[in-house]
């Protein structure tokens, strides 16, 4: 086991966990806190990964069955985030649906989500938003609206929204903080999953960065400041080994760093605790 003397809630801001492809949350989250990990964010995975396509309500329960399951059996602390992933969209149109049916099926889930962070079962809507691959500009034009009503959505609760997107630079941060201000939304609580490491508000134009934690992102990232999350992705697919980071990364990084003096244990804080506690609003208190 890794110590964590001060007990730091160093926190992974987006990871998952998978019973039917992966480790399942109990392994992946004692995995996590031997490496000294306390805190979990975990999305739910798409529906076609729990092999039932389309069946979006019964992937959020399943993550909200698996955030239970650690927070009964395990040290850790763990939270849902609830969404409809953009490739579900994708998928949809595929399966020879159209653009204008999909794109109900997709709000009618999305009002799920919010349905479930009403209920404090979940505490973000998310991954939603964009997909990473090239798409017609049709769909493209269905996909920002997607993600404009699920802005709405969010809105509407005060809730913050995990962004997926095609990898992002400047500019593609204005754009969504555009979209964010064309709806009203408050930019802070929109939290670019997958992020590179852009601090400084002339990068991210107020939204919150999620930064992806191998150790060139989190040092360029500490080097101008604290205003970030990190974060593995980790998939839990055991198909799939080496696709993103390993469930130790964050909780390994962040020691190591504080060790190497790269980290303060102040800025450890204020990354894992004051900015989790203050963008979700929970308590990250025993």
């Amino acid at each position: 086991m890794i110590a964590n003397p001060q007990e730091i809630p160093i926190t992974d801001n987006h990871i998952h966990v998978d019973h039917i492809n992966g480790e399942g949350p109990v392994k992946v989250a004692k995995l996590f806190y031997n490496s000294g990990g306390r805190v979990m964010m975990i999305p739910n995975k798409p529906s076609w990964t729990i092999e039932k396509p389309f069946e979006f309500n019964e992937a959020m329960d399943l993550v909200i069955s698996y955030v239970n399951e650690i927070n009964e059996n395990t040290n850790v602390k763990a939270f849902a985030i609830c969404g409809v992933h953009p490739a579900e969209f994708s998928k949809l149109i595929e399966s020879g649906k159209s653009y204008e049916e999909s794109y109900e099926i997709v709000k009618k889930a999305l009002n799920y989500s919010k349905q479930l962070v009403i209920d404090k079962q979940a505490v973000a809507i998310g991954e939603i938003g964009r997909p990473h691959y090239e798409v017609s500009p049709e769909e493209l034009k269905y996909q920002n609206n997607i993600l404009k009503y699920a802005l709405s959505l969010a809105k509407d609760i005060d809730c913050p929204i995990q962004l997926h997107t095609e990898t992002a630079n400047e500019l593609t941060f204005k754009e969504f903080a555009s979209i964010g201000d064309e709806i009203g939304f408050n930019k802070n609580k929109l939290i670019k999953h997958f992020s590179g490491p852009f601090i400084n508000y002339e990068e991210n134009f107020g939204i919150f960065p999620s930064v992806m934690s191998d150790k060139k992102n989190i040092e360029i990232a500490i080097s101008k400041g604290t205003r970030f999350f990190m974060e593995t992705d980790y998939l839990d697919d055991l198909s799939r080994p080496g696709a993103v980071l390993g469930p130790r990364t964050v909780p390994k990084r962040t020691l190591d760093f504080i060790k190497k003096g790269i980290f303060t244990e102040e800025d450890a804080y204020k990354i894992h605790k004051e900015n989790i506690e203050a963008i979700y609003e929970i308590d990250l208190k025993d």
